[in-house]
């Protein structure tokens, strides 16, 4: 019996590594192609905060401060209008209402930290040099999780998150500094189907272009 579930394990945990590297391969690909065809094409890293909340009666309402890191390239289509793709790791905090172990049984658990590999894709529009109005969807690869959320040796969240996000991005000479809102379109309750979280976040930063 345990030789089965441990199998059953590695299989799950071998499937899971290969959806990351396919998301990774196909990211590199498109942003080759782009890049080929591109007008402008800039490359630069970036940093700062994730002030987010995980929505569901299981967590509380209020925001919890995360951070973000990563890099980013800008590839330009026309004078208006550029791509741009970023790879970023994210850490999301979030505190548990007092719902949360009276509906899944758990023992008292006050805070759930998560990390992703955050893979934003984004249209930017330029009405002026210096300013882009931002959109575009984000695909998030859980990295860990909290492991005390097992129940009846189920994972608690999902492996994937699927966001749309809006903001906007000011850029001065080589500096960049910039506000998103991100919205979480899909559920990532792995336990039960009992209710939905999903992420919500605003993301403040600062970028440099190299």
């Amino acid at each position: 019996m345990y030789w089965h579930i441990n199998c059953l394990f590695e299989i799950k945990l071998k499937k899971t590594y290969c959806m990351k590297a396919k998301l990774l391969s196909l990211a590199v690909v498109a942003l080759v192609s782009t890049s080929a065809f591109s007008q402008s094409f800039k490359i630069g890293f970036k940093g700062g905060a994730n002030i987010n909340k995980l929505s569901g009666q299981s967590f509380k309402e209020n925001f919890s401060f995360g951070y973000q890191l990563g890099g980013f390239v800008e590839v330009g289509i026309s004078k208006k209008f550029a791509i741009q793709p970023e790879v970023l790791f994210t850490q999301i905090n979030s505190d548990t209402s007092n719902n949360f172990s009276s509906v899944y049984q758990f023992k008292k658990i006050d805070k759930v930290q998560l990390k992703y590999l955050s893979i934003p894709l984004l249209l930017n529009y330029k009405p002026i040099k210096i300013l882009a109005l931002q959109a575009g969807p984000q695909f998030g690869i859980l990295l860990n999780k909290n492991n005390t959320l097992l129940q009846n040796g189920k994972e608690a969240f999902k492996s994937g998150d699927f966001s749309m996000l809006g903001g906007v991005q000011l850029t001065v000479a080589k500096f960049m500094a910039y506000a998103r809102y991100t919205v979480g379109l899909n559920n990532i309750n792995d336990i039960d189907s009992k209710e939905k979280w999903k992420n919500q976040s605003i993301q403040l930063g600062v970028g440099f272009i190299l």
